[in-house]
């Protein structure tokens, strides 16, 4: 799960992050961090569409390499 120190760095930097759903690429969400609770994050997506996901996906910046199929099986 994604802690509020890197929610709220993420969130005052303006980083755009790729959140992981699953192991399929196509799933992935891109979007910046608006606001977040216990159990979910608030994304905004580039059509300024807003998406309520879990903490308890894989959270990273855009930039950053993609995990490997196998690393993400461990992870997810």
């Amino acid at each position: 799960m994604i802690s509020e120190e890197e929610l709220e760095r993420f969130r005052q930097e303006g980083v755009l992050l790729r959140v992981i759903r699953d192991i399929d690429p196509a799933n992935d969400i891109k979007g910046i961090v608006v606001a977040w609770d216990d159990r979910e994050v608030l994304i905004r997506k580039r059509n300024r569409r807003l998406v309520k996901l879990s903490r308890g996906y894989i959270y990273q910046p855009f930039s950053d390499a993609r995990p490997e199929t196998s690393e993400l099986l461990e992870r997810l």
